[in-house]
């Protein structure tokens, strides 16, 4: 889909713009520049933070490989951010606080390099994909922890999906209340943003029909899914408990929402995505995040809703279509083609991505991934090529590590 339209300056620089969003292009070629937060507008940029999972696929078979012991152990001292995951399959990183969205992609780019070095000294390639695309995932090997060992004796074969990666991106708050806020206004985007990260179309050698087969796996659980709407901080804590007692959640850290409030930080976190194929869509996804939250903490005016049967099946047709198909508007309830609807939301949220001096950047990243397409459909356009997912792994391996993609 291409809707540019260029206005050459004397300057050299152009005016871009998109459904009405303008701003300019300085005609840098090659990797996005990610700027500097602007020094005017009276808002104090959120902190973020971007936690990355990964699977972990034999260099040679392309299957998915249980040794993440072994890559965790080598990686541990240059990643303080490493971390195991609940499956040996996995690994997971998380980046440090971070200010702005030239910090996020520095330490995601430096992350996923580093932990592909540490892979290929065992043997190993890391694969940026929610789902594993060759290879025995379930039952998948649990990581050997009392926890895990638990969650599977309680909740039976649902356990068996757990080979499945995302994106969480945490945004700093000053407090709950304006967690619950910032929860309510995110609320019924979650299937934009799920449909932008989608990246998950194959699972043990075939095509599920979905883009994200991830978030579909991850339905299973009694406790995920898009959160209720709260009124207030007490009636969330209420939420949890009761998810507890009746025995849907083993403790606090289980109520697997797509947004919840952070146990461990004091964080809003976002949990809907697909782990991004490339660190750059992974910035755009956190832009969009942070100004969404930004701008609930100062929007006056109620947040959209949207009915929860509603809000489900919007969340399971982005799934389905991913960026290529569409979207339920949270304006209106009918759907739009999700790239319309995308830039209806960064229209919605420009005051906050303008004062971070995020605009430029997500028009950017955002034209880049409706032109070349969402993770799902360059796997799927990678196995189309010769009807081999060898080289939909290769693929995915290659944009994992940085590599210009061959698509």
């Amino acid at each position: 889909m291409t809707e540019r339209d260029f206005a050459q300056s004397a300057a050299g620089v152009s005016v871009h713009t998109i459904d009405g969003i303008e701003r300019h292009h300085h005609g840098k070629t090659g990797r996005l520049a990610v700027p500097a937060p602007r020094s005017g507008g009276g808002r104090t940029p959120l902190t973020v933070g971007v936690e990355e999972e990964f699977l972990l696929v034999d260099y040679r078979t392309r299957r998915v490989s249980p040794r993440a012991p072994l890559v965790l152990a080598a990686a541990a001292g240059d990643l303080p951010g490493l971390q195991p995951e609940i499956t040996q399959f996995q690994v997971e990183t998380a980046t440090p606080i971070c200010h702005t969205m030239a910090e996020v992609r520095e330490n995601l780019v430096d992350s996923r390099e580093k932990l592909a070095v540490a892979a290929r000294r065992h043997g190993l390639r890391l694969a940026a994909t929610g789902t594993p695309v060759l290879g025995r995932a379930a039952p998948p090997p649990l990581t050997d922890s009392a926890r895990y060992h638990q969650m599977a004796a309680e909740f039976g074969a649902v356990t068996d999906g757990l080979s499945i990666c995302g994106c969480h991106v945490h945004v700093g708050i000053p407090g709950p209340e304006e967690g619950i806020r910032a929860s309510n206004y995110l609320r019924p985007w979650l299937p934009v943003l799920l449909a932008l990260s989608a990246n998950s179309p194959f699972w043990e050698g075939r095509d599920t029909g979905y883009a994200s087969w991830r978030y579909l796996v991850w339905a299973r659980w009694p406790t995920s899914g898009p959160p209720p709407v709260f009124e207030s901080p007490e009636q969330y804590e209420h939420a949890v408990r009761s998810l507890m007692q009746v025995g849907a959640a083993m403790d606090r850290a289980m109520a697997y929402w797509d947004i919840r409030l952070s146990q461990q930080h004091p964080t809003i976190e976002m949990r809907v995505c697909d782990v991004a194929a490339t660190a750059d869509e992974a910035v755009l996804i956190a832009a969009l995040t942070r100004a969404m939250v930004a701008t609930a903490l100062e929007d006056t005016r109620p947040p959209l809703t949207m009915p929860q049967h509603l809000l489900r099946a919007a969340g399971w047709r982005a799934a389905r279509d991913g960026l290529g198909g569409s979207c339920v508007n949270p304006v209106t309830g009918h759907t739009l083609p999700t790239p319309v609807l995308a830039r209806q939301l960064i229209g919605r949220i420009r005051p906050a991505l303008e004062d971070f001096g995020d605009l430029d950047l997500v028009l950017d990243l955002l034209e880049s991934l409706v032109a070349k397409g969402c993770g799902s459909t360059r796997q799927r356009r990678a196995f189309a090529r010769n009807g081999k997912l060898t080289d939909v792994v290769d693929l995915l391996t290659a944009q994992t590590a940085g590599a210009d993609e061959l698509v």
